[in-house]
């Protein structure tokens, strides 16, 4: 496993990273485009971009999804995607962050940048006292839940050119029966949790303040 020392040095840049926070939700097409907008802008060399928002109830694909883990596909929209992993949902009091760096001045390491997102995370997570965990079997962000084990997290990247766009998402106090229309990313051992569920009333704003905080750690 990279350790956080080997992370933070490989991932690291002076390069001055915008951070973007759209109002109310962001339909999933919208989003796909300009992403594709601002991926070809970074590679001309505009500033990398991290932004924030949410989407409304929906389902995503990605390369790796099975037929088989979409329950229910007339419950939500479903839209398929160039990202990394397989079904995951998506929705309100979810914070998706799609990251648009530009790999090329950060080492060019994928392996090294999806822990860097996964160290973010649970960066993150411990400013609330939440002890997310990884697991070498399985993709995400987990948590100790009583007698189990849920995520609380997911992780899906892709990379064009050197630059890396989607991202992360944290369940902050999404609906979570909203899940039960996919296997979120293939795992049906284990379960979906967020801050609330854990018993956590904190807001969005402040999810989002520590988590700028942990990007500048391990991102500069």
């Amino acid at each position: 496993m990279i350790s956080r020392n080997q992370i933070q040095s490989s991932l690291k840049s002076d390069a001055r990273i915008r951070w973007e926070t759209a109002s109310g939700v962001t339909d999933y097409p919208d989003a796909l485009a300009r992403m594709d907008a601002e991926v070809a802008a970074i590679g001309q060399g505009a500033e990398e971009l991290i932004w924030l928002l949410e989407h409304p109830p929906i389902y995503t694909a990605g390369t790796s999804a099975k037929p088989a883990d979409l329950v229910d596909a007339t419950r939500f929209p479903v839209f398929e995607t160039g990202r990394g992993g397989q079904y995951t949902y998506h929705g309100p009091g979810q914070r998706v962050a799609y990251v648009m760096i530009d790999l090329k001045k950060r080492g060019n390491d994928v392996r090294a940048f999806v822990a860097g997102l996964e160290d973010v995370i649970i960066g993150t997570l411990a400013e609330f006292n939440i002890a997310g965990e990884r697991r070498e079997d399985r993709v995400g962000v987990w948590v100790k839940h009583g007698r189990r084990e849920d995520k609380i997290a997911a992780l899906g990247i892709r990379v064009r050119r050197g630059i890396t766009f989607h991202g992360l998402s944290i369940n902050l106090n999404p609906d979570l029966s909203h899940f039960g229309g996919i296997v979120p990313c293939g795992v049906t051992e284990h379960g979906v949790t967020s801050f609330a569920d854990l018993g956590k009333n904190t807001t969005m704003a402040e999810l989002d303040l520590e988590l700028k905080t942990s990007f500048s750690k391990t991102f500069g």
